[in-house]
């Protein structure tokens, strides 16, 4: 069985986790969920390769270039979730899978944040789960690469 390259995308301000708004992000910061995500990918025969950034384009360039080097997309867009069509169609225009997740529950929070505008072009969402949202989220992505 090949290795599975994942490359995980994450959005703005979430190099502030840890520190920004603990009582809803919680006080693992990006670097110990990237950890956490590269022990995990090993147990599950993968290798993942994690970006962040707060600017769109920088985002937006890495999912174009992905199909040359991973098989699936782990994406938390952040704020872009709500806002950039730009993010959505980048994601539409690769021929990868798109896993997305979020570390609160949307859903439970301010109005504005309950509609994804990147939800329609991926395989499924996950949210609410604090860190542990992009252990399942590479899970599922795993599992729909492996049974596709």
């Amino acid at each position: 069985m090949n290795t599975l390259s994942i490359l995980v995308l994450h959005g703005p301000n979430l190099n502030l986790l840890g520190q920004r708004e603990p009582g809803v992000y919680g006080s693992t910061s990006l670097a110990e969920i990237d950890q956490q995500l590269e022990q995990a990918s090993r147990r599950l025969n993968a290798k993942v390769s994690p970006l962040q950034s707060n600017h769109e384009g920088v985002l937006i360039d890495a999912i174009q270039a992905a199909p040359e080097q991973h098989q699936g997309i782990l994406i938390n867009a952040a704020a872009y979730t709500h806002t950039s069509v730009a993010l959505r169609d980048a994601i539409a225009a690769v021929p990868i899978p798109t896993v997305e997740v979020h570390l609160s529950n949307i859903y439970r929070r301010e109005e504005f944040r309950h509609h994804s505008l990147i939800a329609p072009v991926v395989v499924g969402q996950i949210s609410g789960f604090g860190p542990h949202s992009y252990y399942l989220g590479l899970q599922a992505l795993i599992y729909h690469l492996n049974h596709a």
